[in-house]
């Protein structure tokens, strides 16, 4: 019923962009996924409001925001957050040289993508349009 009064509406949310996506990291990993997302993947730090009660870091990941916050460990899952980049090769090359385990993804038509999953369990996938 719902998906068809959702075909039959038009949609309530009129979507801009994404502003960020959150992972999370154990309490006692969280300097070192500051340092993995600043050295190996190269993200920019930014400013973190302080009205959190928990810690984490912000950063730039193009035009939005990856947010990094803590919580115990979860098992791993096919949740994932899909990034484009303009050379997905090189991409995977240069985590395959820092170790990263790397997952292939099905083939889809228009698209070269693998997925890799950073040190703290979180599943990142990485895509170039052909």
């Amino acid at each position: 019923m719902y998906l068809l009064n959702f075909i039959k509406h038009k949609p309530m949310i009129n979507f801009k962009r994404a502003d960020h996506i959150h992972i999370c990291v154990t309490p006692e990993r969280l300097e070192e996924a500051r340092l993995f997302y600043t050295d190996i993947i190269g993200l920019e730090p930014t400013e973190r409001p302080d009205v959190f009660s928990s810690a984490g870091y912000w950063f730039r990941i193009a035009d939005i925001e990856l947010h990094i916050g803590v919580e115990e460990s979860h098992t791993r899952s096919i949740r994932h957050t899909a990034f484009e980049v303009s050379d997905v090769l090189a991409a995977r090359k240069h985590l395959e040289n820092h170790g990263l385990e790397i997952m292939e993804e099905p083939l889809i038509t228009g698209r070269e993508r693998f997925a890799f999953i950073d040190p703290f369990g979180n599943r990142m996938e990485l895509l170039q349009l052909l």
